[in-house]
């Protein structure tokens, strides 16, 4: 069994529970913020949407500059409905769980490293970049909408068995 053969599953479990955060997200509540300081209920949707697409750039690439030299700098998207950060998460799931069943285990052993301007940020194997900036970055972003959702009084889905709203 390869190594993206393991980690298949672990995504393909944790995708499939993002996406049941994410379809409970209202439209009406994408500028909700539970603090001054805390991004909104938007921007983490959005961020769930594009986190899961970073995977597929990992295993494809050697690096990602966020701020290129005489290049433009990495926005993020600012999808304004739930409709649209679905579209786009479920199009990223697909490329991301294509690239892994298409990855060697040599590959996943390269170095593969975040730059800005240049100048890496964060350089780790490819197989960590997945599950730490991929997988486990994914995991951490749901868990504050998951409590977005219960401060709103919205329920929350069951993940690993039922939820205290099922």
């Amino acid at each position: 069994m390869t190594m993206a053969q393991t980690l298949i599953p672990e995504y393909d479990q944790e995708t499939a529970n993002t996406r049941k955060v994410l379809e409970r997200v209202p439209d009406d509540k994408f500028d909700w913020k539970a603090h001054p300081k805390s991004h909104t209920m938007g921007w983490v949707a959005n961020h769930l949407a594009e986190g899961v697409g970073w995977i597929e750039g990992i295993v494809n690439y050697d690096n990602w500059d966020v701020n290129p030299p005489g290049g433009p700098k990495y926005q993020s998207p600012d999808l304004r409905s739930t409709r649209e950060v679905l579209a786009s998460f479920d199009s990223a799931v697909v490329a991301g769980r294509k690239a892994l069943q298409a990855v060697s285990d040599a590959d996943f052993q390269k170095e593969w490293a975040l730059l800005d301007n240049g100048k890496p940020i964060i350089s780790m194997p490819r197989a960590a970049m997945v599950r730490i900036y991929g997988i486990n970055h994914l995991i951490h972003h749901r868990a504050f909408l998951c409590s977005y959702l219960r401060l709103n009084n919205i329920p929350v889905p069951g993940m690993y068995g039922p939820s205290g709203d099922e």
